[in-house]
């Protein structure tokens, strides 16, 4: 599979295989990603991300396959020769150094004179809002401020290519949301391209203007945050990014502007055709807040609808997760945004609801 952000790209990855042991944890890998671009790699461990980036770095070698850079093949390039620079998870500041030091350091090693060094440094300190900061160690600074010293030692020596190992990974969660924007912000600003791998689902989606899953080596779809989360390719990736509900059923219709799907609890009618073949067996992928809930059945037509029982509700202050029992015994999840303070219809534990949903709803997946 091979995406490029318009045009040939400024990192192509061609057909890259990394076996161990005779296992490939990175299996024919093809991918553009463009100049200035956020590109994600998205797994759960062991999909082959971290592999993949660490050969881009140069720290792991490619059984087959090449990475060209900017029209150069990075093929045998140690790391410290390669126009790239890695943030790693642990940050990997050095203690004993102030912020200022830390970030001086790589510029120091390549022969930069004082006078440059001093200048770049107070530009890097400027752009990640540390300039008080300078003279601190790190064991003094909180987790997202010593995530910024790590940022700007790594974009010191404007590298060609950024790469960040899961680079909000050590940040609890509040923290992590609010560096996430800052953290684009500054990578935009400099105009830097970025290849990231993480394993929150989050993060990549807010981060990252394209992103590719990975699973058992492979990549399994390729696309904008949206395209992703609205169109998945597969069952897998529809299942691996957010909530979803996912109905096995036949193809009763399909034409060019539509399709008819039985499942077990209700037919779908789908606003898109799939090319297919009558009766073959199809999963439809409908997201949770997608659905409305209410306790009379909707007015019109037999498609797109669904009696249940309320099993679980569960508030989360914006929104309310619904869990609704169905007669085959399956679970539909909705997830209802909390617009009105309260409700005299709001439904509870044992109540009786239909499930309904617009024809631009729902998605088949075929594999």
């Amino acid at each position: 599979m091979s995406t490029a952000a318009g045009g040939a790209g400024f990192l192509r990855i061609d057909d890259v295989v990394k076996e161990f042991d005779g296992y490939p944890a990175v299996n024919h890998v093809s991918v553009d990603i463009g100049k200035g671009e956020i590109f994600a790699l998205l797994g759960s461990s062991g999909c082959g991300k971290t592999t993949l980036l660490r050969m881009v770095a140069g720290f792991e070698t490619p059984t087959s396959g090449r990475i060209v850079l900017n029209g150069q093949d990075l093929g045998g390039l140690p790391p410290y020769v390669r126009p790239l620079n890695m943030m790693f998870q642990s940050y990997a500041l050095f203690p004993h150094l102030t912020v200022a030091e830390n970030i001086a350091f790589g510029l120091k090693r390549s022969g930069m004179a004082s006078a440059q060094i001093a200048e770049r440094v107070e530009a890097m300190l400027k752009l990640v809002q540390l300039g008080k900061y300078a003279g601190r160690k790190p064991h003094q600074l909180s987790g997202g401020q010593q995530q910024r010293v790590a940022l700007a030692r790594s974009l010191a020596k404007q590298p060609e290519l950024l790469l960040l190992d899961e680079p909000l990974g050590a940040l609890d969660k509040k923290l992590r949301e609010e560096t996430q924007i800052e953290l684009v912000n500054i990578i935009e600003q400099v105009g830097v391209t970025c290849m990231m791998v993480t394993h929150d689902q989050e993060e990549a989606m807010t981060m990252a203007s394209r992103i590719a899953v990975m699973s058992e080596g492979r990549l399994m779809q390729v696309g904008a945050p949206s395209e992703i989360y609205e169109t998945p390719a597969s069952r897998f990736v529809a299942d691996f990014i957010g909530n979803v509900n996912l109905m096995d059923g036949s193809l009763e219709v399909d034409a060019h502007d539509h399709c008819v799907v039985a499942c077990a609890d209700c037919r779908h009618y789908v606003g898109h055709g799939i090319t297919g073949t009558e009766g073959m067996a199809v999963t439809v992928a409908l997201r949770p807040e997608k659905i409305n809930v209410s306790r009379q059945r909707p007015a019109e037509g037999d498609f797109n609808m669904l009696r249940g029982t309320v099993r679980e509700k569960s508030y989360f202050g914006s929104f309310t997760v619904y869990q609704l029992a169905l007669a085959s015994g399956a679970t539909l999840k909705i997830s209802q945004s909390n617009v009105e303070r309260h409700r005299d219809d709001e439904l509870t534990w044992g109540d009786e609801a239909w499930a309904h949903w617009s024809p631009s709803a729902q998605v088949v997946l075929t594999q």
